[in-house]
């Protein structure tokens, strides 16, 4: 029972990755799916910011009448930058494949997955 309440936080991310997950897998509009695929890159995103953190550690700014420095004692800011990386490439890709879709209902009239396939099948 310790370890679920201890590590609470990643069976948080656990849990919003199988969500979005499902609604890939499962869903058949578009949309859903799209919005799916960004719950899943988001919890992605917070899972590897939490295995950043340093219980009682500060930002690596050094202090000069500090003699020794210790790095234990500090943050690795590079997992952050990273992730900041990973939104913007999140939000651009979320952003193009709504485009996309929009581009998909204004040609098929639809936004389902199964009734595009039967229309292309169609058109063969």
């Amino acid at each position: 029972m310790e370890i679920i309440i201890g590590k609470y936080n990643y069976w948080i991310y656990i849990s919003l990755m199988m969500i979005g997950f499902y609604a890939m897998i499962a869903k058949k509009n578009l949309v859903k799916k799209i919005v799916g695929m960004n719950i899943f890159q988001t919890a992605i995103i917070l899972f590897f910011i939490s295995t950043a953190y340093k219980k009682d550690a500060t930002i690596p700014i050094l202090v000069k009448s500090q003699e020794v420095i210790n790095p234990a004692q500090y943050i690795n800011p590079l997992p952050h930058v990273l992730m900041l990386t990973a939104i913007v490439v999140m939000v651009s890709t979320f952003g193009v494949a709504l485009a996309i879709i929009m581009m998909l209902y204004k040609q098929y009239k639809t936004l389902d997955e199964d009734e595009i396939i039967e229309i292309l099948k169609k058109k063969k």
